[in-house]
């Protein structure tokens, strides 16, 4: 008679604790990346809308307002002042959206500086912290 091999139940039960723990060690790491992913993708965004707003007031001598907002990157404003040097082909060819695919938010006067740009974060809302955490041009 063969005798038939195979594992017992305490070599899978030891297997089974064995993934279990490594599991819970890597799993967390790995869940937080694509929120990672979108707070550096938010914080590029902010930084080339800041870079074309500098560019808009190094030809037309003043930021867009508040009212004219993001869209005087893209567009030529109606709205008073209407920018005298702006550049056929805007400064930006699209706005971009926030990575939670809400728009961007500027004010001139900003709050933390001459002007503003920022995201309110995961959760839409002003403040917040860890991912629902504002953030803006000021952090850069």
């Amino acid at each position: 008679m063969k005798k038939q091999r195979g594992f017992t139940l305490i070599e899978i039960l030891v297997v089974i604790t064995i993934l279990a723990i490594l599991g819970a060690l890597i799993v967390p790491k790995i869940m937080d990346r694509p929120n990672d992913a979108r707070v550096t993708a938010a914080k590029q965004d902010i930084g080339s809308v800041m870079q074309a707003l500098k560019l808009y007031k190094l030809d037309n001598g003043r930021f867009p307002t508040t009212e004219q907002g993001l869209n005087a990157l893209v567009q030529k404003p109606s709205s008073p002042p209407v920018p005298g040097n702006w550049k056929n082909g805007g400064y930006l060819e699209k706005l971009p959206k926030d990575p939670w695919g809400k728009d961007y938010i500027y004010l001139n006067p900003g709050l933390h500086g001459e002007i503003d740009v920022m995201s309110y974060g995961a959760d839409g809302q002003a403040g917040g912290e860890g991912y629902d955490a504002d953030l803006g041009s000021w952090m850069l």
